[in-house]
Order: structure tokens, then sequence, then C-alpha cells
């Protein structure tokens, strides 16, 4: 991944209308990035689902009221749990992409159940969760900060269904393969890989830009409305 962004930004500051940069354009054929198809279709939707997200934010940021009171915002420990869920996702997922780079595929079946069976527990811890704010009364429409956390979950849990679906088509082709067969899915679980990773990075930006800095950030949102 840090090789890929290194590449991609590498790529941006190339100057191709100088004698010495054609000279190297012209020397390969032609591909600037080797991404494999299932890593082009996951940067696109990177793409999109980071403007989605970005309008989450936005909308938090223009949409809070001045006079907001904040002293009823609950901090459950299940939050801290579901991010460490995450985390552990993320792990098994780089853990299993090393294994296919060493080509040792003895615990690719196993790591691929075992993320599939964190993500679903994620989801499930998040749903519990919404049923905790329903039941303490605070609903979408009771103030925009609760609108804002509803939306954003509920869009990142939408994202996390999308990634399972194809986690399931990867897992049952893996679960299927003798040992020595498993590399096929190469690419696939790559793929896959990344596009948890990026789930997580904008779920941590989620957690604390809103969870554990609300309050100094919301009392910034203010000075900038008021």
């Amino acid at each position: 991944m840090s090789k890929l962004l290194n590449k991609l930004f590498g790529a941006l500051l190339d100057k191709p209308w100088e004698s010495e940069q054609a000279a190297i354009d012209n020397a390969h054929e032609g591909k600037t990035f080797n991404l494999s198809v299932q890593k082009s279709a996951v940067f696109i939707v990177f793409g999109i689902a980071t403007v989605l997200f970005s309008l989450v934010f936005t909308s938090y940021l223009y949409t809070l009221p001045p006079d907001q009171d904040t002293k009823y915002l609950l901090r459950p420990n299940l939050l801290w749990i579901n991010t460490l869920i995450l985390f552990f996702v993320t792990y098994f997922f780089n853990k299993v992409t090393n294994d296919l780079e060493k080509k040792d595929t003895s615990k690719v079946k196993k790591n691929l159940l075992i993320i599939g069976g964190l993500t679903y527990l994620f989801l499930f811890g998040q749903t519990f969760f919404w049923f905790q704010l329903l039941k303490s009364g605070n609903y979408v429409s009771t103030n925009s900060y609760f609108a804002n956390f509803y939306v954003f979950t509920a869009l990142h849990g939408l994202h996390l269904f999308g990634g399972l679906f194809f986690w399931g088509i990867v897992s049952s082709r893996v679960l299927k393969l003798e040992q020595n067969k498993i590399l096929e899915q190469k690419k696939n679980i790559s793929a896959l890989s990344i596009y948890w990773t990026y789930l997580l990075i904008v779920w941590l930006m989620f957690f604390l830009m809103i969870y554990i800095f609300n309050d100094s950030f919301i009392a910034w949102c203010k000075s900038l409305i008021s």
C-alpha cells in the first residue's frame, strides 16, 4: 500500500513536458501503474466513498447549531470495542496478504473466516449500539449530532456489507481450493485488504472527530458558525 501511494504521488510530481522525463516515459509500454483490475475497481470505489463521507463530515460541521447541548452525548465502551475489532480485521487481512506474498497458504482459509466473523461482529455491535441510542430516546430527529451519527454509521455499515459480499465470493472460492492453488486468489484478497484498510481509516477519522475529540470539535464548529 505504501509503495503504491509513493508511486502515485511521485507520478503527480513528474514533469512530462521536460525532455528527461519524456525519455523515461517513452521507455515503457504506457502502463504507469501496475494495478490489477480488482485494485483499480477498489480505488474507483474509494473516490466515490470519499465524496460521500466528506459530505457527511461537512454537513456535521455546517448544520450544528451554535447552542447545541453536548452534555447528554453517550460515551459507551461499545464503540471502543468496535474500533478494536476493526483493527483486528485489518491486522488479519495484512497477515493474509503477507502470507500470500511469501507463498505460505497454510493459514489463509482460517484467517479469512476470522476476518468475516469479526466484521459481522462489528456490524452486530453497531446495530446493538443503535438500539441503545433509540432506547435512550436519541433519534435521527433529536438533533444534528445524532442525525449525522446515524447517517455516517449507516453509510459505513453499507460499505462493510458491500465488502462482505465480495469477501463471501472470494472466501467460498478459497475454501474449495487446494492449498497450492490458493495463490490464484491473491489479487482478489489483496484488493479486499486495501478496501478494509480504507474503511478503518474512515472510521478512525469519524471516531476521533465526533467521538473522542467531540467537545473540542463542537466548540470549534460553534466558533466557525457563530
